[in-house]
């Protein structure tokens, strides 16, 4: 409890990580009970096309080129985009994590043999390894995830094994191991964490580069077209930038203000977790 107060005594301090905080929660609100409270389906055609903002009582943000519901699209792409940013950061720190411990504890060849492989990765552009994944297989939920994972885990494995070589030789790691500790218990319950304050900041910023990956993708075409997200709002409204830009810029604005949030609670986290910062 103590430790948690000190926490939240160093992260309330940065005014910017708060602001950061606040929109991440107001974005998850409304990925979560958004689409429960919105009338229409993203993809129901609700009314008019090409009816404004603040024209129409029931369409508040108005409706796009076949007339759907652009509120609803904007929430229900709320959920999208952050199961994306979620799951693929999920699974990128779950390989990242593993190979980066592996290399930085063992080292040796395995180490050697592991950095090698990671950076077969690191020399290909992440965007493009993304769109050759999904290119190659069909452009589903699943498989962005899977194409944005395998794209993001090198960093991870990198700075994951910096942390486990300078903690590896700490007097309490080599304590554990004249007592005869195991291995993979050194690595879950001793080094790991130790280790979580650069991952959980790092995790933050890798949620914001998921989103903007993925609205990426479905702006090119290659989303779920099962599923409704910002970079297909996007992609929808691109055409009648024109003669109706807020399609396009609802969306837009949705990201921007996304990212930022998660940006700046990553800063506040990093604040926060910082050792000389909390012996202040």
């Amino acid at each position: 409890m103590r430790r948690l107060r000190k926490f939240w005594f160093v992260f309330s301090r940065r005014r910017v990580a708060v602001l950061g905080l606040v929109i991440l929660a107001g974005v998850i609100f409304c990925a979560v009970l958004g689409p429960l409270l919105t009338p229409y389906r993203p993809w129901q055609l609700a009314g008019p096309p090409l009816l404004w903002p603040a024209t129409d009582a029931r369409f508040p943000l108005g409706t796009d080129v076949l007339g759907r519901d652009i509120l609803s699209g904007l929430l229900n792409g709320a959920w999208v985009s952050l199961s994306i940013g979620i799951a693929a950061t999920s699974a990128s720190l779950l390989i990242g994590t593993t190979v980066g411990a592996v290399s930085g504890y063992f080292g040796g060849r395995v180490g050697d043999g592991l950095m090698r492989f990671t950076e077969i990765f690191q020399t290909i552009p992440s965007f493009l390894l993304i769109l050759m994944i999904v290119g190659i297989f069909s452009p589903s939920l699943g498989n962005i995830i899977l194409a944005i994972a395998v794209s993001t885990w090198p960093a991870v494995a990198r700075m994951v094994r910096a942390e486990f070589l300078s903690l590896r030789e700490r007097e309490y790691v080599q304590s554990c191991v004249v007592l005869g500790m195991s291995a993979p218990r050194i690595l879950i319950t001793q080094i790991l964490p130790n280790s979580l304050a650069p991952i959980l900041t790092i995790s933050s910023v890798m949620v914001a580069t998921a989103i903007l990956n993925e609205a990426s993708l479905s702006f090119l075409g290659l989303g779920d077209p099962n599923m409704m997200s910002w970079g297909t709002m996007i992609s929808i409204g691109r055409n009648s930038l024109r003669t109706a830009w807020y399609i396009a810029a609802v969306p837009g604005v949705a990201i921007i203000v996304t990212v930022l949030g998660l940006n700046l609670f990553g800063e506040g986290l990093n604040d926060a977790l910082n050792p000389r910062l909390r012996a202040e």
